[in-house]
């Protein structure tokens, strides 16, 4: 147990910042958990507020902040260009169709 006084108090400081810092942790953790499940723009900047804020009061690295970010981003960049590729290929099948079409009938 503390002896000195400063020593108490810093036993009442700590306890009191260890919540916090796990209150912090918690929130990033879940910002990603939950953007990973549900891959949205909007998820992204709150995963990106979290990370920034548990890097800047040190509860993460700053490079594991940015190694997530990174990752994060990645895979909005990977959905939207699956996304994008399926309405291409379907844009793609439709405009071969209606060439075939109309080769034809300018042939008639």
């Amino acid at each position: 147990m503390p002896v000195t006084k400063q020593a108490i108090k810093k036993v009442r400081q700590d306890r009191r910042k260890a919540v916090i810092n796990q209150r912090r942790k918690k929130a990033y953790k879940e910002a990603v958990s939950e953007f990973r499940k549900h891959p949205t723009a909007a998820g992204l900047v709150k995963a990106y507020k979290a990370l920034d804020l548990a890097a800047k009061t040190n509860v993460i690295h700053k490079n594991k902040a940015s190694r997530l970010k990174s990752r994060l981003s990645k895979l909005l960049a990977r959905g939207k260009s699956a996304q994008i590729a399926v309405s291409k290929s379907k844009k793609s099948k439709k405009s071969t169709k209606t060439s075939k079409i109309s080769k034809t009938e300018a042939g008639r």
